[in-house]
């Protein structure tokens, strides 16, 4: 292993933005209560209010309807409930739909029970079945409540872009709720509420260079919001219980900062993911690079070589400094077929590795790619003339 590493897992966890960590080491110094009244914990509320403003920006919403929660996965719990709130009311939601090549926190339903979960499967690019998603939804019986869908903008594994706006005129001309995943598309690709683009979105932190352990539920307005999911002192406007943790939601602002601005310069990830890609067909011709007939984020690959296990490839690039995922790292370290590959009509894809960047993603990373992915070539090569 050379001294070097190269950092290419972005979508698991993007590096802390220096932005983000001074923000943070700042606000350690607030060590007041923020629900407190006095002076201090004003001081403390401030700091919160100032990243929820920045936060909401990210994806043009209205701060008062941004909800901190601990990260993604706390918000899809929540959101992905029967229960809901409608001023003194109730609403019911009677049945869930969500995308097949979902992340497993919206995939496996939140608070629905099982039965009351109706999965909609893709394409082979990885794009929602469209007719499919409008088939259901009108099938579906609003006696027993309304439809709520949810579904990712961007595919954690693939990068595939699904097409939210198409999406939301179906579950709008059905009389659903849309609940957006948006924790890969921010700052990778525009978000904006104020058009229309979902009821509800869902962000992570950490995926956009803030600290690990809170995320947050942005609301396209007020008027409707789940049952709440923690319950106690009313923090949040009563939508989420519990003392609000003022360092990691400064860091959290700091990164939404430097994810819009970000934007302005994604094209030059896209050319730094190109590469990567050409690297991939000129030195293994016969990998097979999932989602390429579906637009795709700018920094994501996820690539099949035949011949080769994905924990085999991953400790591989491992030991030549190369950080890189065989799909998502949100299970507990596992490594096995992945789902999303399954629900596209892959069968067994067990060479799949994703490769994430961003922009500080440098040519001496990919050169330390290239030069790994050359190496095991070779070596597949060995192996294949072998047998």
């Amino acid at each position: 292993m050379t001294g070097r590493r190269a950092y290419l897992d972005y979508n698991a966890s993007a590096p802390l933005l220096a932005a983000a960590r001074a923000a943070m080491i700042a606000a350690l110094d607030a060590a007041a209560n923020p629900s407190s009244v006095h002076a201090e914990g004003r001081a403390a509320r401030r700091l919160i209010e100032n990243a929820r403003r920045d936060v909401a920006a990210l994806v043009n919403a209205r701060a008062e309807h941004v909800v901190f929660t601990s990260g993604a996965t706390e918000a899809a719990s929540t959101l992905l409930t029967p229960d809901w709130q409608m001023g003194r009311g109730t609403i019911r939601m009677g049945r869930l739909y969500v995308c097949e090549a979902d992340h497993p926190c919206v995939l496996n339903g939140g608070r629905f029970p099982a039965a009351q979960v109706t999965r909609i499967g893709v394409e082979g690019n990885g794009i929602i079945k469209l007719d499919a998603l409008a088939a259901a939804l009108a099938a579906h019986d609003k006696v027993d409540g309304l439809p709520l869908v949810a579904t990712h903008a961007a595919n954690n594994e693939t990068g595939v872009i699904q097409p939210v706006d198409r999406i939301a005129e179906i579950v709008k001309a059905a009389g659903g709720i849309l609940v957006v995943d948006a924790v890969q598309a921010a700052g990778r690709i525009p978000l904006d509420m104020s058009a229309g683009y979902a009821d509800y979105l869902i962000l992570s932190s950490h995926k956009i260079g803030g600290p690990k352990g809170v995320g947050a539920i942005v609301a396209a307005s007020d008027l409707m919001m789940p049952r709440p999911l923690i319950t106690g002192g009313g923090q949040e406007r009563g939508h989420r219980g519990g003392t609000e943790n003022p360092a990691a939601i400064v860091g959290f602002g700091a990164a939404a900062r430097g994810a819009l601005i970000g934007l302005k310069s994604i094209d030059a990830v896209g050319r730094h993911r190109d590469e990567i890609e050409a690297f991939v067909k000129t030195l293994v011709p016969d990998a097979e690079i999932f989602g390429t007939g579906a637009p795709r984020l700018a920094n994501t690959t996820f690539f099949a070589i035949a011949g080769i296990k994905a924990e085999t490839a991953q400790i591989a690039f491992d030991l030549a400094g190369v950080a890189l995922s065989a799909g998502s790292a949100c299970s507990s370290g596992k490594v096995g077929p992945s789902h999303v590959l399954k629900a596209m009509g892959h069968s067994d894809s067990l060479g799949a590795l994703r490769v994430s960047i961003g922009h500080a993603t440098s040519a001496e990373d990919i050169e330390l790619f290239r030069a790994a992915l050359a190496d095991i070539a070779s070596r597949r090569g060995g192996r294949e003339k072998a047998a």
